[in-house]
């Protein structure tokens, strides 16, 4: 008897490799005479660079070139932005390596190529390099005054976004409660396992790329188009690659300056990044003001809602900058009902790092305002935050349900997520321990927050993409071969970091061929053998990229039903497939699809115009995303004295269609929540008023370890995706999504018989001690 491999909480594949050291990272590469890269990077946040001097390090021990940007103006080109999102954006040029002004701390000036990378240190210290000082920008607002000096000369505003859709001003006008409130996410600096690294081989005029990158196949579009190489002549290769949550989601400066010193050089190159290095220069997350407006009926009925954000570009707009804050956009309104909404963005410039995608791209955003704001409606009110978020919600026999900014969710059960997080999580219990420390007044507050989300992933309709002016689509490709031996290898556009793609592919496959899951193995990451893919980005490699590997495996079927029939004399429409086989209805006839796979192979009896192979490929582009959901709840001592917050429970509940291998999705949420956590306990990106950033090291940006985090209670309901054959969502993103909020909504309930409203984030000590003394005031 077959047994079912989707839904089985199967251990990775990976795993063993991975755990024991015996892994493939681009740092471990070593290439015959290859030579290694260090860049020097600027100490000024903004200035004009007057002379650069780099002969004192070309005459060093073990150097072998020294460059600055002058010497690559005319091949290095602009680093890509592949959103447009407006008409009125300002998309200034961006060199990979300075050449005139630099515009944030860390920028590339020069580099020196040397035997090895400690010599190739050593020796950019001996490159001289003069800068005349101009005054940084830092704030959003003051960057938008007139009299602001300037990031680039067309201003400090990349571009204006709006969207409405109903009456706003009638559903606030003579509303009995108006919540205007402003948030702050603060800027976040990815910090993946593995630091960037990248090598360059050469073998005449055709060039291989290593890089720890999460898009093979858009980087190597990218680099032919930046340096002239042709496409065909590079190949991208992504081996194992230790974590991205968007930061390798980019064509950056050194993928583009590794190729072109390989070409200048004839030698291969490498550069790996020093973790300090990497807290300047991958590309931070979120950094967004946001002011949000809520109009809501005297019984909690929302009629309309507001939100106007500033979001931080950085310096320059790389790959997805400017389309990151508006990944929300149509999400403030979230799981609820609502007469009118109203969205605008500016996007602006400043002197430090540029923003991208960062795990959950916009979305987080989005569901932290609408979640703090609804906990802010339920205090004005006086009512439970739950009952208020109960009246407003899509009920279940709504879906599929066309919101008011004009997503239409295919599928949900908001009241069955929420209904187990309550029982799992004891919340009436929680309450009433909660009434009696205020009661007693306890120094020690229980705060209970509350987060009921929805996210828009599986990032695909290349339609809709193409709507919003995205440079490329979203569909992604898969194959199958069936060797003659009967294994199957699949092939995935898909380029996994970390999530399990190996293991979840090997399920679909094994059930959708009645093939043992130990026989199929997964290739990806090459784009000399996955040609073709969109890469791994906003939840959509099972949503997107395993339907495409699915698909695949359909047509093969369709090619072994055809020679199955020949085979056994009879017509396709006879034959039933059933566990790896298919047979002849009514008999004990059949044949297996590995002994169909050696029958191909052998080509000994084909039928007339049936080619000697079962291999097949397909490509998959959904009609719709996919619509997560879930419901997050959070119990927090904080210590009034201290400022100090602890969560003392988390309970998620989450629904995200069918469950392809339930470990793996337990881990993703786990990681995710861990991230949510984060922001709104522990981190912050911080630049002084010189435009330096001061937390460029661990010791410096304060990232939670194990022993910072509560044990997660996690469950699941099931409402399956009706956009794809499987009825998978996305899972990669939702546990970042949902649980910032659910923190903070709890340290703020916790706090809230002191008089406090609100919390910055991180809430440290310091500010919940702060927010508590500025109370007592």
């Amino acid at each position: 008897m077959t047994v079912q491999e989707v839904g089985r909480p199967r251990r990775r594949k990976e795993d063993q490799r991975l755990l024991t050291g015996r892994t493939r990272w681009t740092d471990n590469l070593a290439l015959p005479g290859m030579l290694h890269v260090v860049f020097l990077r600027s100490p000024m946040a903004h200035a004009r660079i007057t002379r650069v001097d780099v002969s004192g390090a070309r005459g060093l021990p073990g150097v072998v070139a020294a460059f600055s940007g002058q010497d690559f103006a005319g091949e290095q080109g602009s680093l890509p932005c592949g959103w447009p999102v407006s008409e009125d954006i300002v998309i200034p040029d961006h060199p990979p390596m300075a050449v005139s002004e630099v515009r944030y701390v860390g920028e590339a000036v020069a580099c020196v190529v040397a035997t090895d990378r400690y010599r190739a240190a050593d020796a950019v210290e001996a490159i001289e390099i003069d800068y005349e000082p101009l005054d940084p920008v830092l704030d959003m607002n003051e960057a938008l005054r007139p009299d602001s000096p300037k990031v680039h000369e067309a201003g400090n505003r990349a571009y204006t976004f709006n969207l409405a859709s109903g009456d706003v001003e009638a559903a606030f006008r003579d509303a009995p409660v108006v919540i205007d409130r402003t948030y702050v996410q603060q800027r976040l600096i990815p910090s993946a396992m593995e630091p960037r690294a990248v090598a360059v081989g050469t073998d005449g005029d055709t060039y291989t790329v290593w890089s720890s990158t999460q898009i093979p196949h858009i980087l190597r579009i990218m680099l032919a188009v930046i340096t002239g190489v042709p496409e065909q002549r590079i190949r991208v290769i992504a081996p194992d690659v230790g974590g991205g949550f968007g930061s390798k989601l980019q064509v950056t400066a050194e993928e583009v300056l590794c190729l072109l010193l390989a070409r200048r050089l004839g030698r291969p190159v490498k550069w790996t990044e020093s973790r300090s290095e990497g807290n300047l220069t991958v590309h931070h997350g979120r950094d967004q003001i946001q002011h949000v407006r809520l109009a809501a009926d005297a019984d909690g009925r929302l009629r309309g809602l507001q939100v106007e954000l500033l979001a931080d570009m950085g310096a320059y707009l790389m790959l997805v900058t400017p389309g990151i804050p508006l990944l929300g956009a149509q999400l403030f309104n979230a799981i609820y009902k609502m007469d009118a909404y109203a969205f605008g963005c500016t996007g602006v410039f400043t002197t430090k790092m540029p923003t991208d995608a960062y795990r959950g791209a916009g979305r987080p955003e989005a569901t932290f305002a609408i979640e703090r704001t609804m906990d802010e409606l339920a205090a004005e009110l006086g009512m439970d935050p739950m009952e208020v978020r109960r009246r407003n919600w899509i009920r279940h026999e709504e879906f599929p349900y066309t919101t008011i900014s004009g997503l239409t969710y295919d599928s949900g059960n908001y009241e069955a997520a929420t209904d187990r997080a309550l029982a799992l999580f004891g919340y009436d219990k929680l309450r009433a321990e909660q009434a009696d420390r205020r009661d007693r007044g306890d120094p020690v507050q229980l705060g209970i927050g509350i987060s009921t989300y929805t996210e828009m992933c599986g990032l695909a309709p290349s339609r809709l993409l193409g709507e919003a002016n995205y440079a490329v689509g979203g569909w992604e490709h898969g194959s199958v071969r069936m060797l003659p031996t009967g294994k199957v290898e699949v092939i995935t556009g898909s380029s996994p970091h970390g999530q399990g793609h190996v293991t979840a592919w090997s399920q679909i496959v094994a059930d959708a061929l009645g093939v043992p899951f130990e026989d199929v193995t997964v290739l990806h990451g090459d784009t000399a053998i996955a040609h073709k893919g969109m890469d791994t980005y906003g939840s959509r490699s099972l949503v997107v990229g395993g339907i495409a590997v699915l698909r695949a495996c359909e047509k093969v079927k369709d090619k072994a039903r055809t020679l199955a029939a020949h085979l056994l004399e009879c017509s396709p429409d006879d034959l039933e497939f059933e566990a790896g086989a298919f047979k002849v209805r009514g008999t004990d006839a059949q044949r297996t699809i590995q002994e169909l796979a050696y029958a191909a192979f052998t080509a000994h009896s084909l039928p007339d115009g049936v080619e000697a192979r079962l291999d097949s490929d397909a490509t998959f582009d959904p009609e719709n995303y996919s619509f997560p959901h879930g419901t997050h709840l959070c119990a927090v001592e904080v210590d009034t004295e201290t400022g100090m917050a602890r969560i003392r429970s988390y309970v998620a509940v989450d629904d995200i269609g069918t469950v392809v291998n339930p470990l793996i999705a337990d881990g993703q949420v786990h990681g995710g929540i861990a991230q949510g956590i984060a922001q709104a306990l522990y981190e912050e990106a911080v630049y002084d008023a010189d435009g330096n950033l001061l937390t460029t090291t661990m010791a410096d940006y304060l990232l939670p370890t194990a022993a910072d985090l509560p044990a997660f209670q996690l469950d699941r309901t099931e409402t399956p995706a009706t956009s794809n054959p499987l009825g998978v969502k996305g899972v990669g993103e939702a546990g970042t999504i949902a649980s910032t909020p659910a923190v903070v909504n709890a340290v703020v309930d916790a706090l809230r018989p002191s008089g406090v409203h609100d919390v910055p984030m991180p809430c440290t000590p310091e500010r919940v001690w702060r927010a508590l003394e500025g109370a007592r005031r």
